[in-house]
């Protein structure tokens, strides 16, 4: 008779088509663990094809508009933060891709999002990515900053798409046709994709910053306006990545004070 560690072995290396004849083979396995293994197994299955399921009705957008040929998912993050650019990204999936748990890239862990970035650049038709620091924020406001990164999102793409997949704007001055869906980033694989590329992209672009600006909590906070990070903008004022036109409330600083703010960052 096979130990419960051997019968888990079996599990593990069968391919999921024989999983039904496993069952069966164990079914009459009196053993108390191999009957928690086997139902442990099975809701595993269920739980993977449930996953399956939802990632197909997040196909809706892309069956719907597959016969005008490449489709392009756009999405941003950064518009709300006090510090750092508004970063977007355009991606192209492939018309088969079968990548599971793309999803609004708020509602999965930091390290599922990373798991999934590599996964997407890895299969991905082509990616692109757009990104308007905080003076340009600052110069033009957040709205137009963020088309501003959109539009260069779409131009850094290797492939031309033929439609537009975006997370509920219409984006000004570009002419290849959009499909604004309001909360596309929970209903369009390709929009929740870019979701997850431009978010993974900023974290790690503001855990940077927190290396050469500690005093602010960019790790943690990513330039969100967490209580500790209003404290020290007060405290220390602002640094060379703050929006001075979200932070006005905070501190009253001139650009003059950011820019000496600046060089006494740099020599901490």
């Amino acid at each position: 008779m096979k130990t419960i560690s051997e019968i888990k072995a079996e599990f593990e290396a069968a391919p999921a088509a024989s999983s039904p004849e496993l069952y069966a083979r164990y079914a009459s396995d009196t053993r108390g663990g191999v009957q928690k293994l086997i139902e442990q197994y099975r809701k595993k299955e269920a739980a993977l094809e449930a996953e399956k399921s939802r990632i197909e009705q997040m196909k809706v957008y892309e069956h719907k508009y597959e016969h005008l040929g490449y489709l392009c998912g756009i999405d941003e993050v950064g518009r709300g933060p006090l510090a750092g650019p508004v970063v977007a990204c355009a991606v192209i999936l492939p018309k088969d891709c079968g990548i599971l748990y793309l999803n609004d890239s708020k509602k999965l862990s930091a390290k599922k999002r990373e798991e999934l970035y590599d996964v997407i650049m890895e299969q991905a038709v082509a990616v692109g990515l757009g990104m308007a620091g905080p003076a340009r924020i600052d110069e033009i406001n957040i709205l137009q900053a963020t088309y501003e990164a959109m539009r260069q999102a779409v131009g850094e793409l290797k492939v031309k798409p033929q439609l537009l997949l975006n997370d509920a704007v219409t984006i000004p001055g570009i002419t290849i046709p959009q499909v604004p869906i309001i909360k596309g980033d929970a209903k369009s694989v390709s929009i929740a994709a870019a979701s997850i590329v431009a978010k993974v992209t900023r974290d790690r672009m503001m855990t940077e910053y927190h290396k050469v600006m500690p005093e602010y909590g960019f790790d943690s906070n990513k330039g969100y306006g967490a209580a500790a990070h209003i404290e020290a903008i007060r405290k220390y004022g602002p640094s060379p990545i703050h929006r001075r036109t979200f932070i006005k409330n905070f501190c009253n600083c001139s650009v003059q004070d950011c820019a000496f703010t600046a060089q006494s960052v740099r020599k901490r």
